[in-house]
Order: C-alpha cells, then sequence, then structure tokens
C-alpha cells in the first residue's frame, strides 16, 4: 500500500490505536485482502470476520479472566499481542498453531492444577473471527467490539501456545483465595434466634 492509499485511515483513527501497517496485516488473513482494506476505507466502523490459522489464531476466553491473563502478559511476562473485546469476551491473538497445540497444554495441565481455568475456545485452521472495527464508535454500543491492543506493524509480535498457558495458569491461581478459616459446613442447620422468649 502507498501511502497515499493510507492517508484515509490516517483520518478516522481513535484511540484504539490500529494503524494503516495493522489494518494491511488483518486484511492478509483473508482471502481477498484488497477487498478487505476497500471496505475498512469506506466503513472504517464495520467489523470483518477473517479466517484463522494463516497469519494468526485466536484464544477467545471470557473477559473477567482474558483481563487477568492480559495483565500477567503484560506485568510479569513479555506483553501480548493485538487484543480485542467482543461480545463478553476477550480475544488474544495468537501465533499460528497455537489453537491445535494449547488444548493439549491445557489438559496436561490438569492433572496438577489446583485453580479452575474457564473454558478457553480456540480458533485455527478451518475457524472464522469476527475483528472489531478499526475505528471505535463514539459512544460504547451494547456488543462493547473494539481493540484493547490494537495491531500496529505488518508483523506483529504474536504469543505462542506456551506462554498462553502460563499466562492462564497465573490468571487461574492469582484468582484464587486463600482463606485461614474451614469452609463452612453445608449441612449446618440455621436457628432463628430472634424468636427467643
Amino acid at each position: 500500500m502507498s501511502s497515499t492509499r493510507n492517508e484515509p485511515f490516517a483520518d478516522h483513527f481513535d484511540v484504539c490505536g490500529v494503524t494503516a501497517d495493522g489494518a494491511s496485516w488483518l486484511a492478509s488473513a483473508g482471502t481477498y485482502p484488497r477487498s478487505t482494506l476497500a471496505l475498512w476505507r469506506e466503513r472504517p466502523g464495520a467489523p470483518v470476520i477473517l479466517p484463522c490459522g494463516s497469519v494468526f489464531d485466536v484464544l477467545s476466553v471470557p473477559a473477567v479472566f482474558g483481563r487477568r491473563m492480559v495483565d500477567r502478559l503484560w506485568e510479569e511476562g513479555p506483553g501480548s499481542g493485538p487484543v480485542a473485546t467482543f461480545r463478553g469476551r476477550m480475544l488474544l491473538f495468537a501465533a499460528p498453531g497455537t489453537a491445535q497445540r494449547l488444548p493439549s497444554l491445557l489438559r496436561w495441565e490438569e492433572f496438577g492444577r489446583t485453580a479452575a481455568i474457564p473454558p478457553l475456545l480456540c480458533h485455527g485452521n478451518g475457524d472464522a473471527v469476527t475483528v472489531p472495527p478499526l475505528l471505535s464508535p463514539a459512544p460504547p454500543t451494547s456488543c462493547d467490539s473494539r481493540w484493547l491492543v490494537a495491531p500496529d506493524t505488518r508483523h506483529p509480535w504474536l504469543p505462542g501456545p506456551e506462554i498462553l498457558l502460563w499466562a492462564a495458569v497465573r490468571a487461574a491461581r492469582a484468582a484464587v483465595r486463600i482463606s485461614i478459616f474451614p469452609p463452612a459446613d453445608q449441612d449446618a442447620k440455621v436457628y432463628d434466634v430472634s424468636r427467643r422468649r
């Protein structure tokens, strides 16, 4: 893409941070990248469905757990690749092949884990995901589809399955609260002491 073609994007971008190079990277995942870029030039507020597996895989996690994972990646690890929200879930863009490898790593981790990892959806070869628009709507919409870490280069760093497993385990362990009190007895009887005479 020449710099003159990038100019329409530059006028529309807001704090979401998607650059022309980031848009080119996203579009390269599709069968017709130029058509995707043309659509975004005309409608930068339109979400697009892109295939996974060749340029990126996507890990879809519940929003709260995803936030914990991203926090671990940035506070204790190497950072994250692009991250978006879509319909109450967080989408973590990962290296191609992650969707194939991560489920077996998660099953292996279950043998020794003490904290619960919620269901993680791995989208890879043969799957597609809806990516947020390049331009976030001025008033946030109810579906809340937006970029949290926007793609800003033609070759963004993408975490692999081992890094995402590490982040998931750390996030699950951080969510566990340790108590010095034993759990309440579920069969205990409760008496109404207000009726004492």
